[in-house]
């Protein structure tokens, strides 16, 4: 998968590891009417809905699953449209000794009208986590506030990007029935 890079975050932690552990994962970018659609946490922190890759999956297939799982939203495949890429690399918060890449690829995303109840993780439901439509500057000013995890920090910069017009993207569900 070769995906224009929107941003390198690199923390420059791992010096003395002696071996990498890389990940890909999808993120869905989903629009309508000013709003995105958001994974929120109780805490009131906002991240891009998405996830990790299954085995015999492809990038297309684990974007409409994570999608459907985190906001219970039916992506409309044939109209994905690929947007860029955010690489994280810093020490494994598992593993000292391993140097962590991570690869998240945001998709712009058309959904059909209806939702499904929510097919959290564990980690998800202890957090709190529900969909919620916000306008990229009242997600930027909450997590601006609250950026502790290298995910939140990821996403909060690729919503400053939209705000910044470094990234266009259509309305992408106009005239899909309120959800």
């Amino acid at each position: 998968m070769c995906m224009k890079i929107l941003a390198t975050f690199d923390a420059m932690d791992y010096q003395d590891t002696t071996a990498v552990f890389e990940k890909y994962s999808v993120r869905g970018i989903i629009m309508r009417d000013g709003k995105l659609a958001m994974q929120c946490s109780r805490d009131g922190e906002y991240k891009i809905p998405g996830g990790g890759i299954e085995p015999g999956e492809d990038y297309l297939q684990a974007l409409v699953r994570e999608i459907r799982e985190e906001t219970g939203l039916h992506v409309i495949a044939s109209e994905v449209r690929e947007i860029g890429e955010i690489v994280e690399v810093r020490r494994d918060l598992f593993d000292a000794a391993t140097k962590y890449v991570c690869h998240s690829l945001f998709y712009e995303c058309r959904v059909e009208g209806k939702q499904d109840a929510l097919q959290l993780t564990k980690s998800e439901i202890a957090k709190g986590y529900e969909l919620r439509w916000a306008t990229p500057e009242e997600i930027y000013r909450r997590n601006i506030r609250i950026e502790k995890d290298p995910w939140i920090v990821r996403d909060t910069a690729f919503v400053k990007m939209l705000m910044d017009h470094m990234i266009a993207i259509q309305n992408t569900s106009e005239g899909a029935e309120e959800l």
